[in-house]
């Protein structure tokens, strides 16, 4: 891991692409900036953490459980 010290106001590069700058501190909270291209997805960690469980869980769904929500489906 590196470890960067910045001020209000400094930034860091990353790659050519990426831009992260200290827009704010107020008490122990930081406010970062991130500049990156629209295709970058950028989300905090619990908000990745959460997305990736539930591909995980989607993904572990069996063709069976599928058929099943089908004809359930179909009935209606």
């Amino acid at each position: 891991m590196l470890v960067l010290t910045r001020k209000l106001g400094e930034s860091i590069a990353i790659d050519d692409h990426i831009k992260i700058r200290v827009v704010q501190i107020k008490g122990k909270q930081v406010r970062l900036g991130i500049e990156a291209p629209k295709e970058t997805k950028i989300h905090r960690e619990e908000v990745y953490l959460a997305i990736q469980d539930t591909n995980k869980e989607s993904a572990a769904v069996t063709s069976e459980r599928t058929r099943s929500i089908s004809r359930m489906l179909k009935e209606k």
